[in-house]
């Protein structure tokens, strides 16, 4: 069973989610929280396995409730897909730096929000190609400052690794770039997983920020949408 949590100010969404999880086999609500403070102590007690987190909250927002739950050692376990109305959210790049798993907007189909949640409860990181292009844009709109390539250990990485990093960086999924590099999935989906563990990477999300911040994937003046 999937223990997830519920933070949202909004009484009328909290109940829609709550709604539709709730008639799944495999899901189970544990708990609504009205803001980021709420979300990260009812986070740690019941147990939840993934938070269903909204940006704007008064008080602590899901920014820095996301933060607080990623560098919590109690809350390892725990993973946040970030509710936004995507196109309008100045906050999604860095929702990914502190630690999000993934985005889900809040008029999405019932059945995608329930894959998706499934998604990140298992381990995996809900960045779509589109998604990743999207972000992107952010990216090279906003003008994010990068950091050093020295803040991360891309120096751990085998060649074929940072050409795998790069190709993450811009969006590309584990079937593309198989296909590329004339690959089996299977050996890009393991090339991925290496690099997450070299990096200490929470996920395929965190990849694409450490792509940008260490230049491995310049950040042009328009990106592709």
């Amino acid at each position: 069973m999937i223990r997830v949590l519920l933070a949202d100010d909004q009484a009328l969404i909290r109940a829609g989610f709550r709604a539709l999880l709730e008639h799944t086999d495999d899901i189970e609500v544990v708990g609504e929280a009205l803001d980021g403070e709420a979300a990260v102590s009812l986070a740690a007690t019941t147990r939840a396995d993934v938070v269903l987190m909204d940006i704007r909250m008064p008080g602590v927002d899901g920014l820095e409730a996301t933060r607080r739950i990623a560098d919590s050692e109690d809350l390892a376990g725990v993973r946040v897909l970030i509710l936004t109305t995507f196109e309008s959210d100045e906050y999604v790049y860095e929702a990914l730096r502190s630690g999000a798993a993934g985005f889900v907007v809040k008029d999405t189909e019932p059945a995608e929000l329930i894959q998706a949640v499934r998604v990140v409860a298992g381990g995996d990181a809900l960045l779509s190609p589109s998604i990743t292009r999207r972000l992107i844009a952010d990216i090279a709109a906003r003008g994010r400052p990068g950091k050093a390539p020295a803040d991360y250990p891309i120096d751990r990485l085998t060649d074929r690794e940072r050409q795998v990093l790069t190709m993450v960086g811009h969006g590309q999924s584990n079937d593309e770039i198989a296909g590329k590099l004339f690959l089996s999935p299977l050996t890009a989906k393991t090339h991925v997983s290496r690099i997450m563990t070299k990096l200490a990477a929470r996920d395929r999300a965190q990849l694409v920020v450490i792509a940008y911040e260490t230049g491995l994937v310049a950040v042009r003046a328009r990106a592709e949408p």
